[in-house]
């Protein structure tokens, strides 16, 4: 498979579900690709631009929860990443689209027990903890950029 953004497709744990982004014009699950995106409007060289300033976006939001920083941002299938919130009434919502491809990165302190997730795009930054196995998600914190 070729790809717009340069990631080796045969080392990609999602690649038997993606159908490769040169060949769906940057949609590889069927939704958005935030590094297609980029990548085919400004190059490479403005999408790690982009990178660079998201990740500090959200390391200055990691410190405001007493969360330690990220060190990268990697390109992650929504279907991964989008945990189902338990609401006060009970009920749960995902507040991902499964179809989209997002930045993203765990810190996880596995003697504790628990992961910090961080998700985001162009409009948003999600922070989340749950436990190693990834169940009892927590929403911490959703900026919107």
């Amino acid at each position: 498979m070729r790809t717009i953004c340069g990631a080796d497709c045969n080392k990609c744990p999602f690649g038997e579900n993606c159908r490769g982004c040169e060949a769906t014009c940057g949609k590889p699950f069927g939704g958005r690709c935030i590094a297609a995106e980029y990548i085919k409007i400004g190059g490479k060289e403005k999408y790690d631009e982009f990178k660079k300033i998201l990740l500090g976006e959200v390391n200055t939001l990691l410190a405001s929860n007493y969360i330690p920083p990220a060190e990268s941002l990697n390109e992650l299938p929504g279907s991964f990443v989008n945990l189902a919130y338990p609401l006060p009434s009970g009920e749960a919502v995902k507040l991902l689209d499964d179809t989209k491809v997002y930045l993203g990165t765990q810190i996880e302190f596995a003697d504790m027990g628990v992961c910090y997730g961080v998700v985001a795009d162009t409009a948003f930054i999600l922070v989340c903890s749950y436990s190693v196995d990834g169940s009892e998600p927590e929403l911490i914190a959703y900026k919107r950029r």
